[in-house]
């Protein structure tokens, strides 16, 4: 796995904490969601997956320890658990739930840095299962899942980290129409007017890279009273 490539998922209800890691790692070019608890990182899982998960141990209504216990019932994502500075117990319970590193706060972000990228390093490369890739086609606009890719024949359309995002959120679920507040919190964003508003501003720019029409969209339709829906041939 290329480190570049890898999407990580930041679980943090402190919102200064959670935008500094995202915009820090972004910036050392991964891609990045961000959940505010629990349950919000719950609904994320639902549509995506994450090639690591930094997950903070104290969080309001399900801790971190607990999430770590109950998503390795059903998935062996890497799971990085931030920790408070010399509690033990916490460090102890989270690997016994399954978590494969923890980081003490407060912390350099360079370390978490290292720790993310060591333990991206261990994970085996996915034998791939079928040869064929899994694409989504659009007409003239193909979608290749697994790479994160979209084209028009030769050509590789440019996708903004936002439009990727999002693309990864509509190809999870195709034909299945997905409220602007979902995207919202499926985006990692903080729920409001704002943030909605800007999700409508993002669903314009990508439908000129898919639509042969965008005024009249085929393929990124909206769903009057639902939100968007993505649906492919």
């Amino acid at each position: 796995m290329s480190r570049q490539d890898s999407h990580l998922l930041i679980v943090d209800d402190d919102e200064r904490i959670r935008g500094l890691l995202q915009k820090f790692l972004m910036r050392h070019g991964f891609m990045v969601s961000a959940a505010r608890d629990a349950a919000h990182a719950r609904r994320i899982l639902s549509g995506l997956d994450f090639d690591l998960i930094v997950l903070d141990v104290m969080m309001p209504g399900e801790d971190g320890v607990s999430l770590t216990r109950a998503l390795r019932e059903t998935r062996q994502t890497p799971i990085l658990l931030l920790t408070a500075k010399g509690e033990t117990s916490d460090r102890i319970a989270g690997l016994e739930a399954g978590a494969d590193d923890y980081l003490a706060k407060p912390f350099e972000p360079k370390e978490l840095l290292l720790r993310i990228n060591a333990i991206l390093r261990r994970m085996p490369e996915a034998a791939p299962v079928n040869t064929a890739p899994k694409v989504l086609q659009m007409g003239a606009v193909r979608y290749d899942i697994e790479r994160g890719e979209m084209w028009q024949g030769d050509s590789l359309i440019r996708l903004t980290a936002t439009e990727a995002q999002l693309m990864r959120i509509f190809s999870g679920r195709p034909g299945e129409p997905l409220s602007r507040m979902q995207l919202v919190e499926d985006l990692g964003r903080d729920r409001d007017q704002a943030q909605e508003r800007a999700v409508d501003v993002q669903i314009t720019r990508l439908r000129r890279k898919i639509e042969a029409d965008p005024k009249q969209p085929r393929y990124l339709q909206t769903v009057r009273g639902a939100g968007y829906m993505l649906a492919p041939d």
